[in-house]
């Protein structure tokens, strides 16, 4: 459950984020070409005050990567 940050209500939560005018989402790579995908972006919307967060659901890839780039 999020909490939004600036009143504290509860958000709706796993909404998807979509480029207007495409059926598909944004996704997240590393930098350079042929690079795997990170994830997907989720979005949180505060029903009170319309703030709203953006998030990767699955975080795993991205630790992953993380601990990769600790090791070089």
């Amino acid at each position: 459950m999020r909490k939004c940050l600036r009143c504290d209500t509860e958000m709706v939560e796993d909404l998807d984020v979509k480029v207007e005018g495409g059926a598909y989402g944004i996704k997240i790579t590393q930098q350079g070409i042929f690079k795997d995908n990170l994830g997907k972006f989720k979005c949180a919307v505060c029903p009170e005050c319309g703030y709203t967060e953006i998030y990767i659901q699955d975080i795993s890839k991205v630790r992953k990567l993380i601990l990769k780039n600790k090791d070089k």
